[in-house]
């Protein structure tokens, strides 16, 4: 945040502005993973994790680096039968694990084939997925370059309006810069056969407020 001191003026213009900027992403993320049930709690942790093996041991093939590979979640619980009732206690039916990881994967040529393959290892999960920018900061620069003008040319357009003039700069504050949010990615959209995906482009936007004086003759 940028303030600067208002001396004594007879009024104030406040405005917001949105800057936005879409650009061809270069990263793509993904959240997989396999879940399993069994009577007992080791056979079934034991089955998500014979899958999530095959499925970091495939990963390798597309040169993707340990760093980009990471457990997001790893979970057992148990599964309650439900139909307890009267005097009975409720009791244990089997137990549910699940191992899921997040991959990011940076050469998006190989996305398909990455989603392919670990359908092909047995995964049943697979969670957000989201295209991004392994740099988004220039990106995101631009951005607030284009939020300044728009609050700017708004501010400009309300002195107008009213009759004033646009004094000196009060302060400038960020009010947040949204990247694009992981889409849910079904296994019924998964299934199909290469499992195409369409990359688009991605959107990054930044918001700022502008605090303005209004000059005095």
């Amino acid at each position: 945040m940028v303030t600067a001191a208002s001396a004594d003026s007879v009024g104030q213009i406040t405005v917001t502005g949105e800057g936005r900027v879409s650009a061809a992403p270069d990263m793509a993320v993904i959240t997989i993973g396999a879940s399993a049930e069994d009577k007992t709690a080791k056979v079934a942790m034991d089955k998500t994790s014979q899958v999530t093996g095959a499925i970091l041991e495939n990963l390798t093939q597309f040169d993707i680096a340990p760093r980009d590979v990471q457990t997001s979640d790893l979970s057992l619980r148990p599964v309650w039968d439900n139909r307890a009732s009267g005097t009975d206690q409720p009791r244990i039916r089997a137990y549910s694990a699940s191992n899921r990881v997040t991959v990011r994967i940076r050469n998006l040529d190989d996305l398909g084939a990455v989603l392919d393959a670990v359908l092909t290892d047995g995964a049943n999960q697979l969670g957000g997925l989201s295209f991004t920018l392994s740099d988004p900061e220039p990106v995101l620069n631009d951005a607030r370059i284009r939020a300044v003008a728009d609050a700017r040319a708004r501010a400009e357009l309300f002195a107008q309006a009213a009759g004033v003039e646009l004094g000196a700069l009060v302060s400038l504050s960020e009010t947040g810069a949204r990247t694009p949010r992981p889409e849910m990615f079904s296994m019924a959209r998964a299934s199909d056969a290469g499992v195409p995906v369409a990359q688009g482009e991605t959107e990054i936007r930044a918001g700022v407020t502008l605090v303005y004086e209004i000059a005095t003759p």
